[in-house]
């Protein structure tokens, strides 16, 4: 498989659907609002959008299951699996906050591969497949190199819903904000990735998160020279749901702090 070939074939599935997107974010009625659960928000505008990401890339490659956000879908491959969110953002994406995007990540033998992140209101594409580097709209980016988390901007994202850990976050907060720059919330755990791939970020932590929501930034992070891991500092992020990602100096001491007030 030629990953490079793939990934382009990916960014422009991506940048069709964020087209859509934009669109669609130019009429939409919060009539249209769903619930999925406490907090949890959907549109017709996220589904359409999973359905041609889920068309297309049965298309791309027959063989492979898929893991997406909408649920649309019910397929599991053996070898490669799409891992599909095709809208992250969408509460930001409701109120009419210019922060969401589309992620598609692919996964071989469990392991991620390549990763796109299409941020819809900048026009910025993110993206990386393994041992190729990773780029915004065909620049090669790199991680920072803060070593200190007193040099550091980080972000994070707010849980809503599942506030059981609400105290321990708080808690891993208040330390971030009091060792750095400060902490930065913007909505898409997919643009957070990305952001700390490219150098805005030097770190992003969240919990309470999901595989979609981060598969396509593990490998831009990663391919950048970044780390990527949960509160253990282990690689399950599925089963965990948690994320430290970073430019590769800083992970370990941000690790050291959340790992005081979580119990993974």
């Amino acid at each position: 498989m030629n990953l490079q070939s793939l990934t382009n074939e990916v960014i422009a599935l991506a940048k069709e659907v964020g087209g859509f997107i934009r669109q669609e974010s130019q009429k939409f009625d919060s009539e249209s609002i769903e619930y999925k659960g406490y907090n949890n928000l959907v549109s017709y505008v996220d589904k359409t959008a999973e359905e041609k990401i889920v068309s297309k890339l049965s298309q791309l490659l027959p063989e492979a299951g898929f893991i997406t956000e909408e649920e649309t879908i019910n397929k599991t491959g053996e070898v490669y699996n799409w891992i599909v969110d095709p809208l992250d953002g969408t509460t930001n994406f409701i109120h009419g906050l210019p922060i969401f995007s589309v992620s598609i990540a692919l996964e071989q033998n469990k392991e991620l591969v390549l990763g796109v992140v299409y941020e819809v209101n900048l026009d910025e594409c993110f993206y990386a497949w393994k041992d190729g580097g990773a780029y915004v709209n065909g620049k090669n980016i790199k991680v920072t190199k803060s070593t200190e988390l007193s040099q550091t901007l980080l972000a994070t994202g707010f849980p809503y819903y599942n506030f059981e850990k609400e105290t321990q976050y708080l808690n891993v907060v208040r330390e971030f904000m009091q060792q750095s720059h400060g902490i930065r919330r913007m909505g898409s755990a997919a643009v957070d990735m990305a952001y700390v791939a490219c150098g805005r970020f030097d770190g992003y932590f969240e919990y309470n998160i999901n595989l979609y929501d981060i598969a396509a930034g593990v490998v831009i992070v990663r391919e950048a020279g970044g780390t990527a891991f949960n509160f253990a500092g282990e690689d399950e992020f599925f089963k965990s749901r948690e994320v430290v990602a970073s430019n590769g100096l800083v992970g370990e001491k941000m690790l050291e702090t959340i790992q005081k007030h979580f119990t993974s």
